[in-house]
């Protein structure tokens, strides 16, 4: 029986440490949550206060206000984001992240999403791209570690150039470093809007695999999985991410509209932000 003790000692181990993540919180009256502030619509820094705010941002704040806690934002990057949540340098993502089943064998995660985004092609105009199958061959701009990449260059044959952050791609997207920059929609929409973009466009009529956004955690941490799941159901539930969305320029998506429609006649939770 004794060769089993390691195996043992390891699985109430993770255990001990789920529940101490959520222990933690309580203690240190705060939860440490990484965003990416990479534009508009999810993220920013004030200019004027250097506070973050954005979607993902009030994401955040909405889960310390309903664990009664104080919130500390921690800007990540998508080559890093991972492992800040690893190391416990976090203790959950917000970040613009994702379900693939590759994610999830690394890391857990909210199984009730709270949005669903797909990516978007920014491309310059006249380029001659109408349609995702136009991408074979061509170099196209990414994010390090971006759920992009796979259908890219499986499903279309394109040649991926993958930047540290986003900026750095639209960086050398200006720098005809390539044909097109691919990333979460709602952020590229967004640049039309800018007159620094007026030479460019979304000519691919719908998004690249359109994904359920989650909030990530370490492995093992059911206590904290649960505590948050609640929440984001209750979210559903009172129409506040609808509000969310519109207030900071995330159109809701069909998936958020049915997702509210299965969870409105819920019990809600004690509290709502």
């Amino acid at each position: 029986m004794f060769k089993y003790l390691p195996i043992a000692l390891a699985f109430f181990a993770t255990l001990a440490q789920a529940d101490a993540t959520l222990d933690k919180i309580q203690a240190r009256h705060r939860i440490s949550v990484g965003v990416i502030l990479s534009g508009p619509p999810f993220g920013t820094i004030d200019p004027a206060t250097g506070a973050h705010q954005g979607y993902n941002v009030e994401l955040a704040k909405g889960l310390a206000q309903r664990l009664g806690v104080e919130l500390e934002s921690v800007s990540v990057l998508a080559p890093n984001r991972v492992q800040f949540l690893q190391q416990g340098k976090v203790d959950v993502l917000v970040a613009n992240m994702q379900f693939t089943e590759e994610r999830a064998e690394i890391l857990d995660y909210v199984p009730t999403p709270y949005e669903e985004v797909g990516g978007a092609a920014l491309i310059r105009k006249g380029a001659g791209i109408r349609r995702w199958e136009d991408l074979r061959g061509q170099p196209v701009c990414v994010s390090q570690g971006s759920n992009f990449t796979k259908p890219l260059q499986e499903t279309y044959g394109a040649q991926i150039k993958a930047f540290r952050s986003q900026s750095e791609s639209l960086l050398s997207l200006r720098g005809n470093g390539c044909v097109a920059a691919v990333h979460v929609s709602p952020t590229l929409h967004s640049l039309l809007d800018e007159a620094e973009w007026a030479g460019y466009e979304i000519p691919l009529p719908t998004d690249l695999i359109p994904s359920s956004s989650v909030i990530w955690v370490r492995k093992g941490e059911r206590d904290v999985q649960a505590r948050l799941d609640a929440i984001v159901r209750d979210w559903h539930r009172s129409g506040w991410l609808i509000e969310l969305g519109k207030r900071t320029g995330m159109p809701p998506s069909q998936a958020l509209l049915r997702l509210h429609e299965r969870f409105k006649d819920a019990t809600p939770l004690a509290t709502t932000p």
